[in-house]
């Protein structure tokens, strides 16, 4: 039997420091959702905590702040929206990701208003919830070149009616 060499410590996932690793707090009601975005999370490296409702999220933030917060919207008890704003109170700079299942513009505003980085509509995967993150860390959007010579939409509509009508023989 052939024993194979230890891995080198810098491939070792179990040397790299625990504060090395961005810290996490999913927040939801949902367990199942809850425990796979937990876990998807923590195979990507990150420093993952749970909470089901925003009483248990508080008292984890208050513990040790997270650097990043997925927050559902609608839970049993304080909503989602007031753990936003709890969370930056707590810490002004923990990004924080609101999902939902009952988005509206309202509610993303207001989200984005109490300090959230993003907010996403639910299902929503380990990959859009990491790339939510980063969303205020791209640059603004470049004005987008505008042909000021086009036709307008109302105006096509006129010519092209003025065409038809002409075609049937009418004026």
């Amino acid at each position: 039997m052939t024993t194979l060499p230890a891995r080198p410590p810098s491939l070792d996932s179990s040397a790299v420091s625990e504060q090395t690793k961005p810290s996490v707090l999913v927040v939801d009601d949902d367990d199942v959702f809850r425990e796979r975005l937990a876990l998807a999370l923590r195979d990507r490296g990150y420093d993952v905590r749970t909470a089901e409702d925003a009483e248990g999220a508080t008292t984890a933030a208050r513990e040790e702040s997270p650097e990043l917060a997925v927050v559902d919207l609608r839970m049993p008890g304080m909503s989602g929206l007031e753990l936003v704003r709890d969370l930056k109170e707590i810490d002004p700079a923990t990004k924080v990701v609101v999902l939902t299942g009952y988005g509206s513009i309202s509610t993303a505003t207001d989200a984005m208003r109490l300090g959230a980085t993003h907010y996403l509509p639910k299902p929503a995967n380990a990959d859009e919830v990491l790339a939510a993150f980063t969303k205020d860390e791209l640059p603004p959007l470049e004005a987008i070149e505008t042909n000021t010579d086009a036709t307008s939409l109302a105006r096509g509509e006129r010519e092209k009616t003025k065409r038809d009508l002409e075609d049937a023989g009418g004026r």
